[in-house]
């Protein structure tokens, strides 16, 4: 008999352990759940068939949203964007990045520093077509957005490479409409309002310095063109001749908080020989001179100050040749000569067009 009741006893006790174990089970497995679907503020999730979504989306997004495709790069029609505003869900119109966050990383696809919320996107490891990457969806809908590197701007250093064709922009109702805007352009009221500057510096063939201020992080577009000349809209076959006065020219619009006139300037020295008077390398005239158009005092200063340090340590080993000068009426390049390396870097092998001008 006691040894009966002892039986009954153990009997109970595992039972109720297994019942504990299994109501915690189901518990920690409802939790990660949540989490993984997104739900840390309970968010409403959008669910829908196949057919649903495919009769919603286009064939593009549905192929990138729904089956993790990617768009080629720089087709998209984000990727040169930058009028002030919000990017929502393509598909479920939940609000994901802020165009103050909104950079240029030159690789071909809208760039974000951060989302708006991180209860708004979700995250899951992808080793597909061999590489290790972290992949962003809506944590609402479940769309593929693009992925997310560590090789962006401060503060956040994070570089969130999305498809245009996941988001949808409202721009802010604030920003009068204009034929910029329509355009997908930045004007001046979207450059105000983003608290975005101007810089313009000359340093060669405008190809190749076009290109590395492109890949600088905080440098939110650029241009190039002809400045400092006494023609009134010149062509580029007019300023090759070497007489119109006019330096061949990169027009920049940078984030201030991401980046300094003063890192910009850095760059600037970086990428080519400030000592040489008129020319860089073997092209020679001065359209190819080194030079800074300053837009006000302050640059100006920073322009004077940076000067005077490498002028003191010796860097070049001869007297910096540049030229500071106020910035006078830019006349923005053929549209051909525009971002000309990144259009043709497949077949350039390595240049930016010509054997004279390399990267």
């Amino acid at each position: 008999m006691k040894k009966k009741a002892i039986y009954i006893i153990t009997i109970l006790v595992l039972l109720t352990g297994y019942l504990s174990l299994k109501s915690l089970s189901k518990q920690e497995s409802l939790n990660t759940e949540k989490l993984n679907n997104g739900e840390k503020n309970l968010i409403k999730k959008v669910e829908k068939t196949n057919k649903e979504w495919k009769e919603m989306l286009t064939p593009e997004q549905y192929l990138i949203m729904r089956k993790g495709g990617t768009e080629k790069p720089f087709s998209g029609k984000y990727n040169d964007h930058y009028e002030n505003g919000m990017y929502y869900c393509a598909g479920c119109d939940t609000p994901l990045f802020s165009s103050d966050t909104k950079y240029d990383h030159g690789t071909g696809w809208p760039s974000f520093t951060a989302p708006i919320d991180e209860d708004h996107v979700e995250y899951r490891k992808d080793n597909s077509l061999f590489m290790r990457r972290t992949e962003v969806r809506c944590a609402v809908c479940d769309a593929h957005l693009g992925h997310v590197f560590d090789d962006g701007p401060g503060p956040t250093n994070k570089h969130y490479c999305i498809n245009s064709a996941s988001l949808d922009f409202k721009k802010a109702e604030s920003q009068p409409e204009s034929e910029s805007n329509r355009s997908g352009k930045p004007d001046e009221s979207a450059k105000k309002t983003a608290n975005a500057e101007n810089a313009i510096f000359a340093a060669g063939c405008f190809w190749g310095v076009e290109e590395k201020f492109r890949k600088t992080p905080g440098v939110i577009s650029t241009e190039v063109g002809y400045i400092g000349g006494h023609v009134k809209n010149p062509t580029y076959a007019q300023v090759c001749t070497d007489k119109t006065g006019h330096a061949e020219a990169v027009k920049i619009t940078f984030n201030p908080s991401l980046i300094s006139y003063e890192e910009l300037l850095k760059v600037f020295f970086k990428i080519h020989d400030a000592t040489q008077v008129d020319r860089q390398g073997p092209d020679i005239g001065r359209q190819y001179r080194s030079a800074i158009f300053y837009y006000n005092d302050d640059q100006k200063r920073a322009a004077e100050n940076i000067i005077k340090e490498l002028e003191s340590s010796g860097r070049f080993g001869k007297s910096i040749a540049t030229e500071i000068v106020p910035a006078s009426k830019f006349n923005k390049a053929e549209e051909y000569h525009q971002q000309y390396y990144e259009k043709r870097k497949k077949g350039s092998k390595g240049q930016c067009g010509t054997d004279s001008c390399l990267i």
